[in-house]
C-alpha cells in the first residue's frame, strides 16, 4: 500500500524544477507511505512519476519505486497488492519472452527492450517487480486482467511515449487526474495534486449537487473541474494524440461489474445449498489465505458481525498463532457493538484489542475530516472508522475487513425496507398517491409523534413523526428502483440548493447502462456495488486507514468472490426474510449461532444530538446566513430552515445538515 502521483507537462521542464515538484507531491501523500520516497523523471518526454512507500512485501530496497521493469521499456508507481503475484513469477519464469499476438503492447527492437528465453533474473520479491515483467511479457491489459488484487497504477512506456494509468476491479485504491492548462496531473489523493504550480482548483458546481444527494461524489467526477477519479475496472491511456491536443482520454474497461452481473444472473448456480456453501467457503479461505500474505505484522477489523466474523474465522483456521483483532466500543448501547466482538474473538481464540471511545474522543477527530478526506466527504462513520484505524495501527501494518458483505449477499436492512414499503404504496392507485401524499405532509411531525403513543409497545418506532414525512415523499415513486434511488438520497432537490448547479448524470440515474435484472433486490445490490460500495464504503476506510498509514484489505472483493455471488440464485442470499443466508451457513461452521444472530448495530456516532449540542457553536457558525452568501455556493434559507427546526426538536435533519457542514468545513481548509 503506496501513494502515488505524477505529471505530463506538454511545455517540458528543467531536472531541477521536475525533482522539486515529484516531491512536493509526494510529500502530500507522505502519510499514505511514511517508509521510502522515490522520483523518476524523463524532461525530454515532460514526464514526473512519484512514489510514496508503504513497505509491506519485500522490505529491502529492491521494492523501491519508482521501479523500471528489466527491459527498461516501463517506468511504474505502484499503490496496492496483487495476491497471486507467486503465481503470475511462475507462469512468467516458464514461459519464453517472445512475440505473442494477445499482447496489447507489440514489441520491437529498441534500446530499452531486451528478448530472452524467459525472466530469471529477479531483484527481489515485491509483487510490483512481478506486474513489470509480466508488462514485458503480455503487455499491461493482459497482465492485469491475470492479477488478483487492489491497486492504481502508473505506468510509463519508454518505448511507444505513453502514459497508462489503472485502477482494480472494484476500486479499492483511489486514483484522480485530469488536465490543469498543459499539464496531466494524476494522484492517489487530490491533495498531491494540489501542489503542482499548474494546479487551478475550481471547484465544480455540479458535482457538489451530486454530494449533497449521497454525502459522496459518485466517479467519475470529483469535487474540482478538469478532474476525475478513475472508475473502477478501467485503463486510461495518454497517448500522443491526446498529449499534444490536451484532450481528455475516454477509459476502457478491462474488467466489467455490469458484464460480471449479466453473465452471473444468465448462468445461475444450480448446485444444492451445501454445494453453493462449500464452493462459497472454498473461494473465501483461499482470498483470505492468499490476503494474509505479509512481511509486516497483521490484523483483522472484528464487529463481531457476519462479515467481519466470517474473515476472522477463515484467518484464524488458516494459522497457528492468534490473529490480532480490533475493535473500538461506545458506552451508548445503540453504537456498541464492542462486546459481540469480544464473544466472537473469545470463541475464535483471537489476540484481540479493544478501546472504548468518549464522545470527547470522537469530537476531537472532527476538524482532522476536512484533510483527511481531502474531497467533501460526509459518511458520519468517518469517525468511528477513522480511530478503529488509529488503534489497530498502533499494533500492526495490514488489516484485513469485512466490507462488501451487504452488497453482495442482500444484508443491508434497507433492501428489505424498501421492498415492505413499495409492496404497500403499489397498493394505492396512482392516481390517489399525490392525495395521499399531501394528507400524510399536512400532519406534522410532532402530531404523528403525539399518534405513535397511542400505538403498541412493538410498533413505537423511534422518530415517527419524521419517518411518516419521509414516507410521504415515499408514495408518489412511480417505479421500486426510482423508491430506493429516493431512499438513499438526503437533498431530494439539491440543485436546488446549490446555486448554478445541474445534477449531472450517474450510474444511479442511467438505468439504460444497468444489466437486465427483474428482481428489485437484485437491481439494489447492483447499484450499491456500484456506487455507494467504492464511492463511500472504500473511501471512507482507505482514506481512514492511510490517514494513519494502515493498509486494509477486502477478501470479499476477490474478483472471484464477486463473480460467484452474482451467480448465486437469490433465495441462497435472502431467505426467510434474512440476508447474507448463504454466507451465515459457512459462518456457522467456526462461530456459534447465537453468537450472531442478533440485530444489526450501525457503526455510527450521535450527530443528532451532538449538533444540538457540543457541535452546536461550531455549526453555527458554518452555517451562518451572510458567511453561505458570501461564499456564493448554496442558497442560505432551505438550510437555515433545516437548522433551525433542527435545533428546535421538530425534525431530525442531522444526515442534511452533515453533508453541509462537511463541505463547510472542507471550504475553510481549504483558504490559504
Amino acid at each position: 500500500m503506496c501513494g502515488i502521483a505524477g505529471f505530463f507537462d506538454r511545455s517540458g521542464f528543467n531536472p531541477e524544477n521536475g525533482r522539486a515538484i515529484g516531491e512536493r507531491m509526494g510529500q502530500a501523500i507522505r502519510h499514505r507511505g511514511p517508509d521510502d520516497s522515490g522520483i523518476w523523471l524523463d524532461e525530454s518526454a515532460g514526464v514526473g512519476l512519484s512514489h510514496r512507500r508503504l513497505s509491506i512485501l519485500d522490505l529491502s530496497p529492491a521494492g523501491h519505486q519508482p521501479m523500471v521493469s528489466s527491459s527498461g521499456r516501463y517506468v511504474i508507481v505502484f499503490n496496492g497488492e496483487i495476491y497471486n503475484h507467486i503465481e503470475l513469477r511462475s507462469q512468467i519464469d516458464a514461459s519464453p519472452l517472445t512475440p505473442h499476438p494477445s499482447r496489447d503492447f507489440t514489441p520491437h527492437a529498441s534500446p530499452h527492450t531486451s528478448h530472452s528465453s524467459c525472466l530469471t533474473d529477479w531483484r527481489g520479491h515485491s509483487d510490483t517487480e512481478t506486474l513489470l515483467a509480466g508488462f514485458d511479457q503480455w503487455g499491461i491489459k493482459n497482465t492485469i486482467q491475470k492479477s488478483v488484487g487492489m491497486f492504481a497504477f502508473a505506468v510509463w512506456d519508454r518505448d511507444e511515449r505513453v502514459l497508462t494509468l489503472a485502477r482494480d476491479r472494484m476500486g479499492e485504491k483511489p486514483l484522480y487526474y485530469g488536465w490543469q492548462g498543459n499539464t496531466f496531473l494524476f494522484g492517489s489523493e487530490l491533495k498531491a495534486l494540489r501542489v503542482h504550480p499548474s494546479w487551478r482548483g475550481e471547484i465544480n458546481r455540479d458535482s457538489l449537487a451530486l454530494y449533497l444527494r449521497h454525502n459522496y461524489i459518485p466517479a467519475p467526477y470529483s469535487v474540482f473541474k478538469g478532474i476525475c477519479k478513475l472508475l473502477p475496472g478501467t485503463i486510461l491511456t495518454l497517448n500522443k494524440a491526446t498529449q499534444e491536443t490536451g484532450s481528455l482520454p475516454e477509459p476502457t474497461p478491462y474488467w466489467s461489474l455490469s458484464q460480471a452481473v449479466a453473465s452471473g444472473t444468465a448462468n445461475v448456480f444450480t448446485g444444492s445449498d451445501n454445494e453453493a456453501a462449500e464452493e462459497l467457503e472454498k473461494l473465501l479461505r483461499n482470498s483470505v489465505r492468499q490476503q494474509m500474505e505479509a512481511d509486516v505484522p497483521l490484523g483483522a477489523f472484528l464487529s463481531g458481525g457476519v462479515d467481519s466474523s466470517a474473515i476472522v474465522a477463515l484467518m484464524q483456521v488458516q494459522t497457528s498463532r492468534p490473529v490480532q483483532t480490533f475493535t473500538i466500543g461506545f458506552n451508548e448501547k445503540k453504537y456498541n457493538e464492542a462486546e459481540h466482538a469480544r464473544a466472537v474473538a473469545r470463541h475464535l481464540g483471537t489476540k484481540h484489542t479493544e478501546l472504548y471511545v468518549t464522545p470527547h474522543d470522537a469530537l476531537e477527530v472532527i476538524p482532522r475530516l476536512p484533510a483527511l478526506y481531502d474531497e467533501p466527504f460526509s459518511d458520519s462513520s468517518q469517525i468511528p472508522t477513522f480511530l478503529v484505524s488509529q488503534m489497530t495501527r498502533q499494533h500492526v501494518k495490514v488489516s484485513l475487513s469485512g466490507d462488501a458483505g451487504d452488497e453482495l449477499f442482500g444484508g443491508y436492512g434497507r433492501y428489505f425496507l424498501a421492498n415492505s414499503i413499495w409492496s404497500k404504496i403499489s397498493r394505492i392507485p396512482k392516481r390517489m398517491r399525490p392525495l395521499v401524499s399531501s394528507a400524510m405532509k399536512a400532519v406534522p411531525p410532532a402530531g404523528w409523534d403525539a399518534f405513535a403513543a397511542f400505538l403498541p409497545a412493538s410498533r413505537r418506532l423511534e422518530a415517527f413523526g419524521d419517518r411518516m414525512h419521509k414516507l410521504a415523499e415515499m408514495v408518489t415513486y412511480d417505479t421500486p428502483i426510482t423508491l430506493y434511488r429516493q431512499m438513499l438520497s438526503h437533498w431530494k432537490q439539491p440543485a436546488d440548493v446549490v446555486l448554478g448547479a445541474t445534477e449531472p448524470p450517474t450510474v444511479m440515474s442511467s438505468p439504460a447502462s444497468w444489466p437486465y435484472l427483474t428482481d428489485f433486490d437484485n437491481q439494489m445490490m447492483y447499484l450499491d456495488s456500484m456506487s455507494y460500495l467504492p464511492d463511500d464504503i472504500l473511501v471512507k476506510v482507505d482514506r481512514a486507514a492511510m490517514g494513519v498509514s494502515l493498509e486494509t484489505r477486502v477478501p470479499f472483493l476477490d474478483h472471484r468472490v464477486v463473480e460467484f455471488a452474482w451467480r448465486l440464485p437469490l433465495k441462497m442470499k435472502i431467505r426467510n426474510g434474512q440476508g447474507k443466508w448463504l454466507l451465515r451457513q459457512v459462518l456457522y461452521k467456526y462461530v456459534p449461532k447465537q453468537l450472531i444472530e442478533r440485530p444489526k448495530t450501525g457503526f455510527g456516532v450521535p450527530i443528532e444530538s451532538w449538533l444540538r449540542g457540543p457541535l452546536r457553536d461550531w455549526a453555527e457558525c458554518l452555517l451562518d446566513a451572510s458567511r453561505m452568501h458570501q461564499e456564493g455556493f448554496f442558497n442560505p434559507a432551505p438550510i437555515r430552515q433545516k437548522w433551525n427546526e433542527h435545533l428546535a426538536g421538530k425534525r431530525n435533519w442531522s444526515y442534511y445538515l452533515w453533508d453541509l457542514l462537511m463541505f463547510q468545513a472542507w471550504l475553510e481548509a481549504q483558504k490559504p
